[in-house]
């Protein structure tokens, strides 16, 4: 693998272990496997999670929110040091992307991106940090004094998945650690090794040890996570059962949780809409990053009276995408992260077919020379899609589009919202009233109009439905990871009845 920057070769197989309390261990000696999906091959080994290193991490992330070396931390340091982590992650931004594309095959220059942005969410929530206010009460005793504190959870558990993982963590991590919380981390157990050298980065930079701790794993070890009676919280991103599961679990508990999880998302094509425009962000959608994101547009809906010119103008672009090394800059669409997901989509574009739909495009894995263990698949576009079959109402997270006809307002806005899933939406019009209406009545947590696929620090991103709990980026980010204290002081030197409640 290469450094993108220095054009370094980084050695492989590549090892790891778990870093808690500022020191790698590999406790126990088990180990899993990473891959790397352009070739198919072992790229290095992580070390395996158990109870007990679930239980390690904890208890440093429970010495840490304890210890005086954070819990004294005034909240404007706190903040200046998460500003300072943020410096650092942007010096090293190529090799921290270099990393996520051997391991998850998306396209470097798109992990190097946002590695680069990754700083934005740390300087946000780091000049949050001392904006953290309680309120004093007005109540009806003019001799009592009742005020609010905002105070940290404790320990928040973040478990995290393989297509952005230094990117979405940190949308996790930010905000939790602004309000104070100390943190262990999952990463997914594809792409663990950028999230390791992320928090190597915040102890060097001065960030106590224990406040941040990775342990690597599978499904045995978030459960781990999600079980320890010191998690306070759990943020998890993934696909909408495993999100389920995750909230059952900490609900037995009483754990919080913050789930983003899975889509199904719409595009809508209005027949006023740049077509030119419409087009580019109908690719954008479904097959950047090989389909691989929470908000793919996977769902097409074009007005009938376009419907055939812009297939074919699809058709047409999508043969020429080029798939290919995602780390070489002419590469347009890497392969997918694991031979599970490529076989998923296999399985569920043949099901397509097998309930009636036409592919138009692609619905085969992809040949690419010099990679022939590679896991690439074809962009694919299939028609002739019934809105309540099964590719149209799950998630493939792959690069799979379905493009629907609709005649009018009222049933593209009921197909849209046709699906268990309200994580995102684009809409394709020049009539801002139209535009405006629809969005109004999509059941999704982000809508956007002759755009698709932005997102930014301060703007709340989260689902309606299955897609999700709660918001992630924002202000009320942040509100999630905290707690209210209500005080009460009675200032008069009153003696109180003691069988009277004083309101």
């Amino acid at each position: 693998m290469t450094d993108a920057k220095h054009g370094e070769t980084i050695q492989g197989p590549m090892s790891y272990g778990h870093w808690i309390a500022g020191r790698e261990t590999h406790s126990g000696g088990a180990s899993f496997p990473s891959h790397n999906p352009t070739t198919g091959a072992e790229w290095g080994r992580f070390a395996l999670g158990s109870q007990d290193t679930v239980g390690d991490a904890v208890a440093a992330a429970t010495a840490a929110f304890e210890g005086a070396e954070w819990s004294s931390l005034s909240p404007t340091r706190r903040g200046r040091l998460m500003m300072r982590w943020g410096d650092a992650i942007a010096q090293h931004a190529e090799k921290l992307g270099a990393l996520e594309t051997s391991q998850n095959g998306k396209l470097l220059s798109e992990m190097v991106l946002q590695a680069r942005i990754v700083p934005d969410w740390l300087y946000y929530y780091g000049g949050l940090a001392d904006k953290i206010e309680g309120r004093v009460i007005p109540v009806e005793r003019r001799s009592v004094l009742n005020y609010t504190r905002r105070e940290a959870l404790g320990v928040v558990g973040v478990i995290m998945p393989w297509n952005s993982p230094l990117f979405l963590t940190t949308m996790a991590v930010a905000p939790a650690l602004a309000a104070g919380n100390t943190v262990v981390i999952k990463p997914s157990e594809v792409s663990s090794a950028s999230i390791i050298e992320a928090v190597k980065l915040a102890e060097q930079i001065g960030f106590p040890r224990g406040v941040l701790n990775v342990v690597t794993g599978g499904r045995e070890t978030a459960e781990a996570l999600i079980d320890h009676c010191g998690v306070a919280k759990i943020a998890f991103t993934g696909g909408v059962e495993a999100g389920r599961a995750v909230g059952v679990r900490a609900a037995r508990r009483m754990a919080q949780v913050t789930l983003e999880l899975g889509g199904k998302s719409a595009n809508i094509v209005f027949p006023d809409a740049d077509l030119a425009q419409a087009r580019a962000g109908l690719l954008a959608g479904i097959f950047a990053a090989a389909g691989q994101t929470c908000v793919a547009g996977s769902r097409a809906f074009v007005h009938r009276s376009i419907h055939d010119r812009l297939l074919a103008e699809l058709a047409e672009r999508a043969k020429n995408i080029r798939i290919g090394n995602p780390l070489d800059p002419a590469t347009q669409m890497g392969p997918v992260a694991t031979k599970a997901q490529l076989d998923k989509d296999e399985s569920m574009v043949r099901r397509a077919i097998d309930e009636g739909a036409q592919v138009v495009h692609g619905g085969c894995r992809a040949a690419v020379d010099g990679f022939p263990g590679g896991y690439f698949y074809t962009p694919t576009i299939l028609t002739g899609v019934s809105p309540g079959s099964y590719i149209a109402q799950n998630e493939v997270f792959g690069p799979v589009l379905s493009v629907i006809p609709f005649d009018d307002e009222d049933e593209v806005i009921a197909l849209a919202n046709g699906t268990g899933f309200g994580l995102a939406a684009g809409i394709w019009s020049l009539n801002i009233r139209q535009a405006h209406r629809v969005a109004n009545q999509l059941q999704a947590g982000t809508v956007w109009v002759n755009m698709y696929r932005a997102m930014s620090f301060n703007s709340p991103f989260g689902g309606y439905k299955a897609s999700g709990i709660g918001r992630q980026n924002g202000i009320e980010a942040i509100d999630s990871y905290l707690q209210t204290k209500s005080i009460w002081c009675e200032l008069s030197q009153e003696v109180q009845d003691p069988f009277v409640m004083r309101a």
